[in-house]
């Protein structure tokens, strides 16, 4: 069967004016996921990214000699949209992160306030260009072309975000999107997910796999 393997981005950078760009702590994860992905034997006869610079740049670390193609089916949900639409005064990000500084734990309420502006998306609030349905959709039609490119006993690589992966594993557990809400706060930064195609269609084998960190400090989900 071929195999793709689905690779969340390493850490971008959170608490900066620009997050899309990896943290110090993310260069050195997707480094270490290159490490992993060598040792586990994994040969790429295609490797895809969304067109983020953090796709980018894990990509780049983590597989240097290869060439990764961009298919903006993997990029993520526009982020900065649903947090607006959630609370408007947010479209200036310095004000967010004022506001959330001043909580005390700055990411955990970061987390509180996006679980709502998620949850008004997905329950299909008005203001956004993308909707939920919509997002989920693309993000299983960008696995199944890749599938299509694939031949029997190939793999494919794809550094893409946890809001995708999480789209997909739910389609194919479910068949349909009611996992998303759950699968997306988890998802971890370079973890892997596995999903072999073969005269059967699309299966998930594995979910969020992040061995790779373990013993170390360079878990996150953020």
């Amino acid at each position: 069967m071929a195999v793709i393997y689905l690779v969340r981005h390493a850490q971008a950078s959170f608490r900066q004016a620009d997050y899309d760009q990896l943290s110090p702590q993310g260069e050195e994860q997707a480094t270490v996921l290159g490490k992993a992905l060598l040792a586990r034997g994994v040969t790429a006869d295609l490797v895809l990214r969304g067109s983020m610079r953090r796709h980018a740049q894990t990509a780049a670390l983590a597989l240097a000699e290869a060439t990764a193609e961009e298919d903006k089916g993997f990029d993520e949900f526009d982020h900065t949209e649903l947090i607006v639409a959630h609370k408007p005064a947010y479209k200036r990000r310095a004000v967010m992160l004022a506001d959330l500084a001043r909580t005390g734990h700055p990411e955990r309420a970061f987390q509180q306030m996006f679980t709502a502006a998620t949850q008004r998306w997905v329950e299909g609030g008005d203001g956004y260009t993308e909707t939920f349905r919509a997002f989920c959709e693309r993000s299983e039609a960008a696995v199944r072309r890749t599938a299509e490119r694939l031949g029997k006993g190939e793999t494919a690589v794809v550094f893409t975000s946890g809001g995708p992966i999480a789209a997909v594993v739910s389609r194919l557990l479910s068949g349909g999107d009611q996992l998303w809400s759950r699968l997306n706060p988890i998802t971890i930064n370079t973890a892997i997910t596995k999903v072999v195609s073969g005269r059967s269609g699309l299966t998930v084998v594995s979910y969020n796999e992040h061995g790779h960190l373990d013993g170390t400090e360079l878990l996150s989900y953020r």
